[in-house]
């Protein structure tokens, strides 16, 4: 057996007085209002679920780039959690700000470009007020995590391009079109990305629901992923509790979903790639940078 690792988790506070929303778009996402977990809640749900650990990521559409529940979630549980940040990687003291972040025990970066909140796909992705903070990430190993669409796919080409050594990891693998069925026609931009080694997939609910959409099965796509990728390149993310339903439920979907695969390749999934993405995840959180 192994350790399961879940890449994609958000946590929101009851307490909105010392933790005011300041949705990203303007509005709070309907999840957030009417599902919320806090961090506790999310803890007892992965020990009912049997889950490790989890990367708890900033809930962009509730708390936009204020990620101090994130770090008291870690500080509470650094056992358990670790967490995923976001930024405005426009601003002038991006780079200040990443660096702020990453010593409050945070471990890697999330770019919001499309969600509930921002429907569609911002145009920012590649615009140059951001490249020092993709040079900062690529130097100091920290993983860029990207909500985004498959029409964002050309643009973090031009980054990958410019910042070879970045390591990013795309949110539901950057929601492709598979409703066609293979030979997956309508995904080739995602599998564009396979020949670059720094590019990995979280693979969560959106995924396994996709999968299974139209023409297309589990068992065509994620084997079809497997070949391209590889297994060390994809991580599980439940999307709890923005998904709907138990943690235990959502696990259960994964690994229905992924039955077809060697328990190898599933244990890469569902915990090694974690562990590769974000090396934190290997040892206890030990407080601030030096």
């Amino acid at each position: 057996m192994y350790d399961i690792i879940d890449t994609h988790t958000h946590a929101i506070s009851p307490d909105h007085v010392r933790f005011p929303l300041a949705p990203v778009g303007g509005h709070q996402s309907d999840w957030s209002a009417h599902r919320p977990a806090d961090y506790d809640t999310l803890l007892a749900a992965m020990d009912e679920a049997g889950i490790a650990r989890a990367m708890v990521v900033q809930a962009s559409t509730a708390y936009g780039n204020d990620n101090r529940y994130v770090v008291e979630a870690i500080k509470a549980h650094p056992n358990r959690f670790n967490g995923v940040f976001s930024i405005d990687v426009l601003a002038p003291d991006a780079v200040t700000t990443l660096k702020y972040w990453l010593d409050q025990g945070l471990s890697g970066l999330r770019l919001f470009t499309t969600g509930t909140t921002m429907p569609g796909q911002a145009g920012w992705l590649d615009d140059e007020r951001s490249f020092p903070v993709w040079e900062y990430a690529q130097d100091n190993n920290v993983s860029i995590c990207l909500q985004m669409t498959a029409a964002g796919i050309p643009k973090l080409l031009n980054m990958l391009t410019r910042f070879p050594r970045s390591r990013v990891l795309l949110d539901h693998l950057a929601r492709p079109d598979l409703a066609g069925g293979p030979p997956y026609d309508a995904a080739a931009p995602l599998f564009s990305l396979a020949s670059h080694p720094g590019v990995h997939l979280k693979l969560t609910n959106r995924t396994i629901a996709e999968s299974a959409r139209g023409a297309s099965t589990p068992e065509a796509f994620f084997p079809r992923v497997l070949a391209a990728f590889g297994a060390q390149r994809i991580a599980w993310g439940s999307n709890f509790p923005s998904a709907e339903g138990s943690l235990v439920s959502l696990l259960a979907e994964a690994r229905a979903g992924l039955a077809m695969l060697s328990d190898a390749d599933r244990a890469w999934i569902f915990g090694d790639t974690a562990r590769a993405i974000y090396p934190e995840l290997k040892r206890p959180w030990a407080g601030a940078r030096p």
